[in-house]
């Protein structure tokens, strides 16, 4: 602990700090597959997979309701390839070319050295997947490496238990629920906080490596490990 003249407690020193970057990469590369930064091409395909009824439960815990229109996906869409915070990348299979979803960097503070990973949207084909969690590691990797930031939140509803899940099997540390923290789709939402700290990144990031490694799955592509950071 330190202590100022006062015998004060205050923080630990930052040397040289440097106000990390704003993103701005168009492709993250990985070996199953690909963040591209969100453009007209991805739109058919996420359309497709994100606005058939059958997947509306998916929207849930979204800020917009189930879309069904093309026109109405396509104005949402254009909007978010416009955006800069969030900035949108769309989530591509490598075997296929396909995109399969979305998801976003927001909340960019680069005063703080903060940023959020949020608004995603993985359709059906993504759950449970190599790409799934891949595409969560790209991410964490290029904004502690590349952009440089000390601090990576992920927010959800609180009662939204498989984004609770997912945070916390990723290495996400939970920090408290902000009560009432806002409305929404006409509904009072808790929102449950949750980060991973630069300190932490090299062992979350080699925990993640081990797992995506290729001999981690059998013949029939299924986990010989489980994920589970530590």
């Amino acid at each position: 602990m330190r202590y100022n003249s006062f015998n004060q407690p205050i923080g630990d020193e930052v040397k040289s700090f440097q106000n990390p970057k704003n993103p701005s990469i168009n492709t993250i590369e990985g070996k199953y597959s690909k963040l591209e930064h969100l453009n007209s091409s991805h739109v058919d395909d996420l359309f497709t997979l994100l606005c058939a009824k059958e997947n509306d439960a998916n929207w849930t815990y979204l800020p917009n309701e189930p879309i069904h229109d093309s026109d109405e996906f396509n104005a949402l869409m254009n909007t978010r390839i416009e955006s800069q915070d969030p900035y949108f990348f769309a989530i591509i299979d490598k075997a296929t070319g396909k995109a399969l979803g979305i998801l976003s960097l927001l909340r960019i503070n680069t005063k703080a050295s903060s940023i959020e990973v949020g608004h995603i949207h993985y359709s059906s084909l993504l759950k449970r997947t190599r790409i799934a969690t891949e595409v969560q590691y790209l991410l964490a990797k290029y904004v502690f490496e590349t952009l440089e930031y000390r601090r990576y939140e992920w927010k959800c509803d609180s009662l939204n238990e498989p984004s609770k899940r997912a945070a916390l099997r990723l290495g996400f540390t939970y920090e408290g629920t902000f009560r009432q923290a806002l409305v929404y789709k006409g509904r009072t939402r808790d929102t449950d906080w949750f980060s991973i700290t630069d300190k932490e990144w090299p062992n979350i990031k080699q925990q993640y490596e081990d797992w995506l490694d290729e001999k981690n799955f059998n013949s029939d592509g299924n986990q010989v490990n489980k994920l589970s950071i530590k």
